[in-house]
């Protein structure tokens, strides 16, 4: 089964960033983006992925909001949540994260080697 990746990053330089880093890596993944929580939610209608890489600030939801949606979700409840941030880096934010049910936390810029090892890691870990 191909990886099926979600971003869900309103920055759109650190999207490109992070694709060209993951095809740099050659991952042969299908990246989806929204740019927003409510694309994020219709890309979910969709299709579930393998893990998403979600972003704390959104313009239209705060990430722990979306994150407590995908996990009331049966369908989704499973998917790993790789949150994202450039302004909540503070120690007790990275637990409200995890105590919230996000797999793991970095903050940006993020080193694509480290976030690429976490994704393989998760993902072996839930298979």
């Amino acid at each position: 089964m191909p990886l099926k990746l979600l971003i869900v990053d309103d920055d759109k330089n650190f999207i490109e960033t992070l694709e060209d880093g993951l095809r740099l890596k050659q991952v042969d993944a299908d990246i989806t983006v929204a740019k927003s929580a409510r694309e994020g939610l219709d890309e979910l209608a969709k299709a579930a992925p393998s893990l998403i890489i979600l972003d704390v600030q959104l313009p239209d939801m705060h990430g722990i909001e979306f994150m407590k949606i995908i996990k009331d979700s049966a369908r989704l409840k499973d998917v790993p949540i790789i949150f994202i941030s450039a302004k909540y880096t503070e120690p007790a934010d990275r637990a409200e994260a995890v105590l919230g049910g996000a797999a793991a936390f970095f903050s940006k810029p993020i080193d694509i080697e480290e976030l690429w090892k976490e994704i393989r890691y998760l993902l072996d870990k839930k298979s």
